[in-house]
C-alpha cells in the first residue's frame, strides 16, 4: 500500500449530493431514466457519504456528470519506450465564463420560484422540471427552485452549455 487516500473514500458534502441530484434530473428529463430509476438514484445520491457512493449512479449514463467525479484521478496508460505513440497530456482547457450572472439567476429563482433562474441560464430542461414540480404540487414544490436559487447565490453554477456563471 502506498499510504495514499483512495479517491472513492473521500467524503462528500451537501453541495456534491445536490449537484449529483441535479445531473440525475437532467438525465431523467432526457428520458434516459425511468421514474423509478430516477427516484432510486436520487435517494441514493442524497444518502451518499463518499465519492464511491455517487460514482455508480452515473456509470451507465453519458455526460454530463458531476464535476467532482471528473476530478478523480484518471488511469494512466504509458506506451513502451521507443514506440510511435505520442504522449497525450491532460492539460486543462481554458475556462470560458458564461455571459449569464449567478446572482441574477439566483435572485430570479428566489423571486419567481418556478424555474425562472434556470430558464435565464439556458438550462431549460431543469427549468421545465422545476415548473412542472411547482404546478403539480400546487406550489409546495417551490421549495426546490428556492433551494436551487440559494445554491446559485452561494456557490454559483453553470449555464446551459456547462460554462461557469459570472
Amino acid at each position: 500500500m502506498n499510504g495514499g487516500i483512495d479517491p472513492n473514500e473521500l467524503r462528500i458534502g451537501t453541495a456534491e449530493r445536490e449537484e449529483a441530484s441535479r445531473f440525475l434530473a437532467e438525465h431523467f428529463a432526457e428520458g434516459r431514466l425511468t421514474t423509478a430509476e430516477y427516484e432510486d438514484r436520487v435517494d441514493r445520491a442524497l444518502a451518499a457519504r463518499t465519492r464511491g457512493d455517487i460514482q455508480p449512479l452515473f456509470t451507465d449514463l453519458p455526460a454530463p456528470h458531476p464535476a467532482f467525479l471528473s476530478s478523480m484521478p484518471d488511469v494512466v496508460v504509458t506506451a513502451p519506450q521507443g514506440s510511435d505513440v505520442q504522449a497525450q497530456t491532460n492539460e486543462a482547457q481554458p475556462v470560458v465564463a458564461s455571459d449569464r450572472s449567478a446572482v441574477a439567476a439566483g435572485v430570479l429563482q428566489l423571486v419567481l420560484p418556478f424555474g425562472t433562474g434556470r430558464f435565464y441560464t439556458g438550462e431549460t430542461r431543469l427549468a421545465v422540471l422545476q415548473l412542472v414540480c411547482v404546478v403539480l404540487t400546487l406550489g409546495v414544490g417551490a421549495l426546490w427552485p428556492i433551494i436551487d436559487g440559494i445554491i446559485l447565490l452561494v456557490a454559483g453554477g453553470t449555464d446551459g452549455k456547462g460554462r461557469p456563471l459570472q
